[in-house]
């Protein structure tokens, strides 16, 4: 099946075969049609169907990018970005066959200029990797959406995580973007200067775009210092709601806190089970105070007062490293300890973003939906910027129980975009919410997108079936 150039599905008329062969006397064994690999670099973590690509290429370099997207473009054959395949939402399916680029093997950290707090990487180191290369520097990486993700992975998708409460979003900490472009074309978006007003700003543009204007080979990232000290806490409450009030007043209040996650009583129960830990097995905040040694200190008991007056606590904290590496892992593998409170069960990760005043009503109407419709379906969040994740745990093997969660979320998108929100606050849309776009959005704004789309990719071979409703 092939792409029209307005964008929209056509008959067969690309010549998958030519492109196979260019590749194959280019690239050699980098080259894969190995139906196992194939796979592979098809959706694993969602109810989606895998739709595996016709090859698989492992490039070493932007220019090797740029040669490779040549020889796809000749037939006008698709072109599927994959980074460590970690996303939730179809990125990286091939709905229409075509090329996976696997930029796993694009590992040089190729910069760190100490002075000015960025380094430059390619696309397919991790975020781990960085912090670790980062060691004997002073300075870290600071985004953390848990899974040890490629860079240009997180970038595509404009991910966050447990930090974005302090120190940002992709959005915020991308500087320069290097992109291979659907023509082949190489472009540097702009400096490492850190602000500018030259031209339109690709930068974010292209940071977001879920691989559909580009492929993204290399990225100038803004570092932040180590802070001189680090203090982790947990926090019970009686409820979700009085959870997340604690979190809008300390927010309100200006307390600079570093991470603020919640995790409902299932999610605790299921952490304490599969980390080994004795969590309070009530609603939860964990938190993270970063700062002065005084400075942690005086956080750490401005927020006890704050959870105190919505009838949390008692705040227990400790700057150990042994205790926050302890605490913190175990956020990390919240995804896996909820999968085994139901091993024979799909997990479904979803997420919404509403504003910070809206969280306790959005959170608590979801829960109770929860409730109502008997379902397993653990709630977590990084509620400091008012975004929260819900994975329900679902049978594929029952139709009703399949149709009852899609409802669920469904009804969870609609609920965040009423209070002004938005059905994902750093999952995407890939194929699964393009549904939801509109909604959000509006016709008006769809059919901006749908342009930029037309103008940067006209014959439509750049990650096609994600983010955006096929033109007519």
């Amino acid at each position: 099946m092939g792409i029209e150039g307005n964008g929209t599905i056509a008959t067969p008329d690309r010549d998958i075969s030519r492109v196979l062969i260019g590749l194959a006397d280019r690239f050699g064994e980098r080259v894969s049609t190995n139906p196992a690999v194939r796979q592979q670099h098809s959706s694993q973590l969602t109810w989606l169907t895998g739709q595996p690509p016709d090859a698989v290429v492992f490039p070493e370099s932007t220019e090797e990018v740029s040669e490779i997207v040549r020889i796809c473009a000749t037939e006008r054959v698709p072109v599927i970005p994959f980074g460590a395949g970690s996303s939730f939402e179809g990125h990286v399916n091939a709905p229409y066959g075509g090329v996976s680029i696997d930029l796993s093997r694009m590992k040089k950290v190729l910069s760190v200029n100490a002075e000015d707090l960025d380094c430059v990487v390619q696309a397919g180191v991790t975020r781990n990797e960085l912090n670790e290369h980062l060691r004997d520097t002073g300075l870290f990486f600071p985004i953390d959406p848990g899974a040890d993700a490629s860079l240009g992975g997180m970038a595509a998708t404009r991910a966050s995580g447990t930090n974005a409460v302090r120190y940002g979003t992709m959005r915020e900490n991308v500087i320069a973007v290097t992109a291979v472009m659907p023509n082949g074309d190489i472009v540097r978006t702009t400096r490492r200067a850190r602000k500018s007003s030259a031209g339109y700003d690709l930068t974010r543009l292209l940071v977001g775009s879920e691989g559909t204007l580009g492929v993204m080979t290399e990225l100038t990232l803004r570092l932040s210092p180590i802070p001189e000290a680090i203090a982790a806490a947990a926090c019970p409450f009686p409820t979700v709601g009085s959870a997340c009030d604690a979190v809008i007043a300390t927010i309100q209040s200006a307390i600079p806190v570093a991470r603020v996650e919640l995790l409902d009583e299932v999610t605790v129960k299921a952490v304490n089970q599969y980390s080994g830990l004795a969590l309070a097995e009530t609603p939860l905040l964990l938190l993270e105070f970063h700062g002065t040694p005084d400075g942690v200190a005086e956080q750490s008991r401005r927020f006890e007062e704050i959870a105190k007056e919505v009838g949390g606590g008692p705040l227990t904290w400790s700057a150990k490293q042994e205790d926050r590496s302890t605490l913190w892992k175990a956020r990390h593998d919240a995804y896996w300890a909820c999968v085994a409170l139901r091993p024979s069960a799909r997990p479904i990760p979803t997420d919404v973003c509403v504003p910070i005043s809206r969280l306790a009503e959005c959170v608590e109407e979801t829960k109770a939906e929860i409730q109502r419709l008997g379902l397993i379906a653990p709630i977590v969040g990084h509620v400091g910027d008012g975004n929260f994740h819900v994975q329900p745990l679902v049978d594929m093997t029952n139709p009703e129980e399949i149709e009852t969660v899609r409802r669920f979320v469904g009804n969870m998108v609609e609920r965040a975009i009423s209070m002004d929100g938005t059905c994902t606050g750093e999952h995407g849309i890939g194929q699964e919410k393009i549904k939801y776009l509109r909604l959000e959005h509006g016709d008006a704004t769809i059919s901006l997108m749908q342009l930029i789309k037309r103008a940067v990719d006209p014959d439509n071979i750049m990650n096609p079936g994600k983010m955006l409703e096929a033109t007519r």
